[in-house]
């Protein structure tokens, strides 16, 4: 006859005797085998009670086990189907709108390329512009415009190969203005050109720029605008140009560029390009003069004056 369980030897347990049974008594087990006491049933066979498994309910009748994470797997579940029927819908009904999600984007540069002729000069070109902190050491400018070109063409607006450069943007419309320092002691052209371009290309000519490093080079540096009477005197031209930038945008189909040079009229042998010449510790003429200072300076901030005529859409913080 097969021995109970409690009465089976534990493995460690060698020389421990098991309990003896007949058919009229039954031997106590040793507690440390059996996790309760035996019950003996009218037939004189043990029994042994043990502890309810996970896999069995209240009446000792089978249930499948992990019954009690079924509900929390229903919940996902269903959470997983709703959530993928509401992403599901939001697309298609994005599709049937025709809306891609970058309406707002389009929106603001087709309207940026039209700020040329529906917004006044003064809120292009402020009469007054404050840079604060835009000086060398962080010290506060104040520009004064002192010229305004007629609106026009590109037609003999740049140097040949800066022109060629920028033919994959188009020329819609391009307007210039000429500032000073307080001073007196500087001036600076601030350019913005309008092109036909389309998102995709102002971007790959963007992209360009900056592997290329174009706007670094002095053979690709923009004009100036000089006119009579005023602090920018005819002497300002090309070989007075000193520190420039160029800012192709991406955001909106214009190119922001600005040039400085000395209001004096003197000559410049090695123009800078702005970013070189505000770099801590330069030592060439205009880094010393702070000409890099004054054509980043009021590029910066005749495009912050451009992107608040947009609206919010083209907007970035500076």
């Amino acid at each position: 006859m097969r021995k109970p369980e409690w009465e089976r030897q534990e493995p460690g347990q060698k020389g421990r005797p098991a309990a003896e049974s007949s058919a009229g008594s039954v031997g106590a087990p040793d507690p440390a085998l059996s996790w309760s006491a035996p019950v003996v049933s009218g037939d004189g066979r043990p029994r042994v009670s043990f502890g309810e498994p996970e896999g069995y309910d209240g009446l000792a009748r089978p249930r499948p086990l992990g019954g009690r994470l079924r509900p929390q797997a229903v919940a996902a579940a269903v959470c997983l189907v709703l959530g993928m029927g509401l992403v599901t819908g939001a697309v298609t009904g994005s599709w049937l709108a025709g809306d891609s999600g970058d309406g707002g984007a389009r929106s603001a540069f087709t309207e940026a390329a039209g700020l040329w002729h529906s917004v006044p000069v003064d809120r292009l070109f402020p009469p007054t512009v404050q840079g604060q902190g835009a000086g060398p050491g962080g010290a506060d400018r104040t520009w004064t415009r002192v010229a305004v070109a007629p609106d026009s063409g590109c037609e003999r607006a740049f140097d040949p190969l800066l022109a060629k450069v920028l033919e994959p943007a188009g020329c819609r419309r391009l307007l210039r203005a000429t500032y000073t320092d307080a001073t007196q002691s500087y001036v600076t052209t601030v350019g913005l050109l309008f092109a036909k371009a389309d998102a995709a290309a102002m971007t790959s000519l963007a992209g360009r720029f900056e592997k290329e490093g174009l706007g670094r080079r002095a053979d690709l540096m923009p004009l100036p605008y000089a006119a009579k009477d005023t602090a920018a005197a005819a002497g300002f031209g090309a070989r007075q140009r000193a520190a420039w930038t160029v800012s192709v945008l991406t955001d909106a189909p214009v190119v922001v560029y600005a040039v400085s040079g000395w209001a004096d009229g003197r000559a410049v042998d090695e123009p800078e390009p702005a970013e070189e010449a505000m770099e801590p510790g330069a030592t060439s003429a205009p880094a010393q003069a702070g000409l890099g200072h004054e054509a980043r300076g009021l590029a910066d901030r005749v495009e912050r004056a451009l992107r608040k005529n947009v609206g919010p859409a083209t907007e970035h913080p500076s």
